[in-house]
């Protein structure tokens, strides 16, 4: 009985089931169905323009002055000088795989002191006003420099500078531009202490200057920020409290170089002036002394000359070279009258007539006039 209850109920269970009916659908289901169908369209398409911008995203552009270093989770995409992206467009992950950062790198950056000055306000700053001098220097507010000379000064500072390593100046410290500012401020305490207070206020003001720049370069390679100093400029005065007693000291001191500059340029003058006139008395000499020596020299080869002669003939050299001398004196006289020695040696005696009339000149004879018909 079992075994025939059981194979007829697996011959029912093999049996066809008859459908089940469908029922018709209501118009709330099927819009129902095809809002979902619509809403699941737009978020595909909402997810695929997703993607896009999320590609999209990552492109970036770096300008003509500037370079670009991909950080991908936090350290730099390439080595070297192969890790700066140019100018140009460039792609990267987006946030937070990739993170871009861009550098200045061939404009000038700029950095102020922040220690040597006196107390001022934002409001002062901007409006260029100064609030009035306390009685003394207050070191809770105001700063200062010490000189050399343990005097002290104010000075203000403006550093421009250029990157010229870009990845030094980005990974050699977190704040770059606050350790620039550091090196600028230690640079204005290391310049001070070896100058004076007149060199550094008004005679040496340049060399002051130029301290400051070489002790910023030295930092900057010290802790390797990967900048090139291009300029310093510095403003200097004295502690206001002060000034009127500075002010006079100053001008002292104009004056004291002005009359020393005087001086100088007086002896100057005399010294070229007497060099001058030395050089003229000695070319003067050099000149009557070549000819004196040149005149002597040719005296000496005249008489050298004529010695043989005299020694031939003493006589006859002696009335040539008188009548010689006779003949170049009586050239331009008038009146000529020569008084030889007598043969017995005796004086000649001569008689002048001093009161005769001078002797008048023919006049030039006319020439004959022509007959005019």
């Amino acid at each position: 009985m079992s075994e025939h209850h059981h194979h007829d109920h697996d011959h029912a269970h093999d049996e066809p089931k008859a459908p089940v009916p469908m029922l018709p659908d209501d118009a709330g289901s099927t819009a129902l169905a095809d809002a979902l169908h619509s809403s699941f369209l737009i978020v595909k398409f909402l997810m695929a323009l997703l993607v896009v911008l999320f590609f999209a995203s990552g492109f970036f552009t770096v300008g003509p002055q500037e370079r670009a270093v991909v950080l991908r989770f936090g350290k730099p995409v390439g080595e070297g000088d192969k890790a700066l992206l140019g100018p140009g467009a460039h792609w990267s992950w987006p946030p937070p795989i990739d993170e871009v950062v861009k550098i200045p790198f061939s404009a000038v950056q700029s950095a102020s002191s922040t220690v040597g000055w006196y107390a001022t306000t934002l409001e002062q700053e901007l409006t260029k006003t100064e609030p009035p001098p306390r009685e003394t220097l207050d070191p809770a507010r105001d700063s200062h420099l010490l000189t050399g000379d343990a005097n002290i000064i104010h000075v203000r500072a403006a550093l421009r500078y250029r990157i010229v390593d870009p990845l030094r100046y980005i990974f050699a410290c977190r704040d770059t531009p606050g350790f620039v500012t550091n090196a600028l401020n230690n640079a204005m305490y290391f310049a001070a202490a070896q100058f004076t207070v007149d060199d550094a206020l008004t005679r040496n003001k340049a060399a002051f200057s130029e301290r400051i720049v070489r002790r910023v370069d030295q930092v900057a390679a010290q802790q390797q920020l990967g900048i090139a100093v291009e300029q310093v400029t510095l403003t200097v005065i004295p502690p206001r409290q002060l000034k009127d007693q500075f002010d006079a000291v100053s001008l002292v001191a104009q004056r004291s170089d002005r009359v020393e500059n005087e001086a100088r340029s007086y002896a100057n003058e005399a010294s070229s002036r007497a060099q001058g006139e030395a050089a003229v008395r000695l070319g003067m000499a050099e000149s009557d002394r070549t000819r004196l020596v040149e005149a002597v020299k040719a005296e000496a080869k005249y008489f050298s000359d004529a010695l043989p002669q005299y020694r031939a003939n003493p006589e006859f050299f002696t009335r040539f070279q008188q009548a010689k001398i006779v003949q170049r004196v009586f050239t331009n006289a008038q009146e000529r009258i020569f008084i030889p020695e007598r043969a017995d040696g005796r004086p000649r005696t001569i008689r002048m007539e001093l009161s005769r009339e001078p002797l008048k000149q023919k006049p030039a004879p006319e020439a004959p006039k022509e007959d005019k018909h």
